[in-house]
């Protein structure tokens, strides 16, 4: 059984191997010309404004910026007077399930609404990458730009042995993974995994594993930590019992390894049972893993902590909050989920499913859902102490389109939240991952050369949080949308949904 500490989002997916494969390969036109003119541009390195600025974009890269425009009145390129406006790069979504999701095109055009131009998938399959490789993958000019995909994620399923571990990691590799993703596996696969990876090129991240030693892990390479751990990984780490913490998560593993490899076919039977496990995990969790999250909560040492933050820093260990993705698990039963303006863009049957284990969510014990309640609490401190401390982080939401509450532009509020600047947040969602991914050159700022990923924004991003929600077009890899082509998008997707305005 997985536990609360463990969300594996489209495991469904990454069991079964079926991913969604479009029929044929999609050719997306190339960009015309096209400018904005009148905008204040938005430095995301130091939040610098330049005012009166018009940006020429041909063939989805900035071509020139320019104090005034460069042509007279052409009527082959699409001007947009954007006088008053604010451009910020576009936003990224860096773990996401969007290919995933029942309705993919649906998640990934509500992405593109909220600015969203690229995103890391975290799920992958074999199908998915031959997708890719092919050009069958369902994206086109109304969804965001795919950064990075990996393989199937590394699970007691197909990481029974080293050996095994290691045939998938370098099948995965030959199939154009981006990363290795790790799931479920015991401590012993875990280190191994990290260090094949490491050994062909590619970057593994993901779950830090239960029993594993967190520092241990930074220190071996773990590139990228999900959802601040999950569970209580972390807590462990700052925590003056922490031997005491991984002896007995080593007792309780979240899945154990069968003795050989289950055949495909078991594994789609139990990929269909894990769906609704995965909506929320939190309300199957087991009253003894919530007892030693306490346990670790009641044994925190902020000076370990720090010194845990000082060592991702050293090591170049970067992290993913996901806030939004944590608080619909551990207050799944806040009212304001059931009136979430996101609910008409998920499926019926999404929110049907939902619906039904937020009740299960309700009927946990008093006392786990106290330690729920003061998890999120401390979890909003704990990024705050690693954006202070310089940790590396980035924005997002873990959300398929399957669940309310999981949108970025609500991220970007519980990260303000957790008191985190403006600036900052613009950072996690824009400089930072093109950082991350090594793409500085051309992504994560405003600049000629760069990609013509763009949010146009009503008010300065840099002087609120709330601004950064304030969207008044996005341009994607040179293809402009207004503010009513992106309300006519999100209308589509409510109404294929079965939804109405008025819903």
């Amino acid at each position: 059984m997985l536990k609360t500490a463990v969300f594996i989002g489209g495991v469904a997916t990454l069991l079964s191997g079926c991913g969604p494969k479009a029929p044929s390969r999609i050719d997306l036109l190339v960009p015309g010309p096209l400018r904005l003119d009148g905008v204040t541009i938005v430095d995301s390195e130091n939040g610098a404004l330049t005012p009166g600025m018009s940006i020429f974009m041909d063939h989805g890269r900035i071509v020139r910026i320019t104090t005034m425009p460069t042509t007279s009145a052409d009527p082959s390129v699409q001007s947009v007077d954007a006088a008053g406006k604010f451009v910020v790069p576009g936003y990224n979504n860096m773990h996401s399930h969007a290919l995933a999701a029942d309705n993919a095109s649906g998640a990934m055009a509500m992405m593109l609404t909220e600015g969203v131009t690229g995103f890391r998938q975290m799920s992958g399959s074999p199908e998915l990458l031959k997708a890719r490789r092919e050009g069958t993958l369902p994206l086109g000019k109304n969804s965001p730009g795919l950064l990075a995909m990996p393989g199937s994620l590394l699970l007691p399923f197909n990481t029974v042995s080293i050996e095994d571990t290691n045939i998938e990691i370098r099948q995965q590799k030959q199939d154009g993974a981006d990363f290795i993703k790790i799931g479920l596996v015991s401590p012993a696969v875990f280190y191994s995994a990290i260090a094949e990876a490491k050994l062909l090129g590619l970057p593994a991240l993901g779950h830090l594993q239960e029993g594993v030693d967190t520092a241990q892990a930074s220190r071996a390479g773990f590139r990228s930590i999900e959802h601040l751990g999950p569970g209580d990984t972390v807590w462990a780490a700052c925590s003056t019992q922490e031997a005491a913490l991984l002896a007995d998560a080593l007792l309780h593993p979240a899945m154990k390894a069968p003795p050989f490899k289950i055949p495909a076919f078991i594994q789609n039977f139990m990929a269909r049972r894990l769906q609704k496990l995965l909506i929320n995990p939190v309300a199957f969790e087991a009253p003894d893993d919530a007892a030693r999250l306490q346990k670790a909560f009641d044994t925190y040492s902020d000076e370990k902590c720090h010194e845990l933050a000082a060592l991702f820093v050293a090591n170049d260990t970067w992290n993913v909050p996901t806030l939004v993705r944590l608080k619909t698990q551990e207050l799944a039963d806040a009212p304001e989920y059931q009136h979430d303006p996101y609910l008409p863009y998920i499926p019926k049957a999404s929110v049907k499913a939902w619906r039904e284990v937020t009740e299960k969510f309700i009927k946990l014990p008093p006392a786990m859902h106290a330690t729920f309640r003061e998890a999120y609490r401390r979890q909003l401190a704990l990024t705050k102490l690693f954006s202070d401390a310089g940790v590396p982080m980035m924005t997002g939401t873990d959300g398929s389109g399957q669940a309310p509450g999981q949108s970025l532009a609500q991220e970007f509020d519980e990260l303000a939240k957790a008191g985190l600047s403006p600036l900052k947040i613009l950072q996690m969602t824009t400089l930072f991952p093109a950082r991350f991914l090594g793409l500085a050159a051309h992504m994560g700022r405003v600049v000629v050369g760069g990609d013509a990923d763009l949010v146009l924004l009503d008010a300065d991003p840099i002087a609120s949080v709330q601004n950064l929600h304030r969207i008044a077009g996005v341009v994607r890899g040179g293809v402009y949308h207004s503010r009513q082509d992106l309300d006519a998008l999100a209308a589509r997707v409510a109404a294929g949904n079965g939804f109405l305005r008025s819903d």
